[in-house]
């Protein structure tokens, strides 16, 4: 049992949690709370490591609960965290592929890692500037999606099938880009179809140079000036898993 503040590895565990530079030179990250390692569990992950507070009849190496806890990046502490090997796919997958590109809040990339799960993404691709996926807040609002959903790093020539750049106030309405290309409408028809959609940053949204880059453009009509990009996000794929779901 642990018992130490000391402790070798409990110190690794906070450099893990707290440097994202730790994180990628180690290529691991840390998950904390029970329904997170159940998650990982369910998807086939290992833990490197597994610590548990002790007495709490979980399984793992037992650490003193008042330790654990200090070791925790949840205000509540935990009973439970595990270290575990980052996974990147070689490459961005199709048939539905989501791009963030710039997006800087690890929370929001967490919550569009749970909507690509939600609506069956293939993959989710990292462009410049996106927070870590691999963050604690990342990890946490992914409520377990970063453990099924592949994650890989790329750039907008990497991207599978047609790409959907979705920009406020510009192009089609989404739900009306069916009707409004008939190019689109032809490429839908095909089996499977491949789609990646574009997201861009919560404030600036995508550069000019990666839209010109995009095969359509399209928007989410709304009575504001714009949504956050994971809830963009997730409003998005639901349109284009529904639109793509074979009949």
């Amino acid at each position: 049992m642990i018992t130490s503040s000391h402790n070798q590895k409990l110190k690794e565990i906070r450099k893990l949690r707290q440097r994202r530079r730790w994180r990628e030179r180690a290529g691991q990250f840390v998950a904390e709370g029970e329904d997170l390692l159940v998650s990982a569990d369910a998807s086939g992950w290992i833990a490197i490591e597994r610590y548990v507070a002790a007495g709490s009849g979980l399984e793992g190496v037992e650490v003193e609960p008042a330790l654990l806890a200090a070791a925790s990046g949840l205000s509540s502490g935990t009973r439970a965290l595990a270290v575990y090997e980052e996974r990147w796919a070689p490459a961005p997958a199709g048939p539905l592929c989501v791009y963030l590109h710039g997006v800087l809040d690890p929370g929001n990339v967490g919550a569009v890692l749970r909507s690509a799960q939600a609506f069956g993404a293939s993959s989710v691709a990292l462009g410049p500037g996106t927070a870590d996926p691999y963050s604690p807040k990342a990890v946490r609002a992914s409520m377990g999606a970063v453990f099924a959903v592949p994650l890989a790093r790329g750039t907008v020539d990497q991207l599978p099938g047609m790409k959907i750049a979705l920009v406020p106030g510009a192009g089609a309405p989404l739900s009306g880009l069916w009707r409004s290309s008939h190019v689109f409408v032809s490429a839908i028809a095909k089996e499977p179809p491949e789609v990646t959609l574009m997201i861009g940053a919560e404030r600036d949204g995508l550069p000019d140079e990666v839209v010109a880059q995009a095969d359509h453009v399209a928007h989410i009509p709304i009575h504001t000036d714009s949504l956050n990009a994971a809830m963009a996000a997730t409003i998005a794929l639901y349109e284009l898993s529904r639109r793509m779901a074979p009949e």
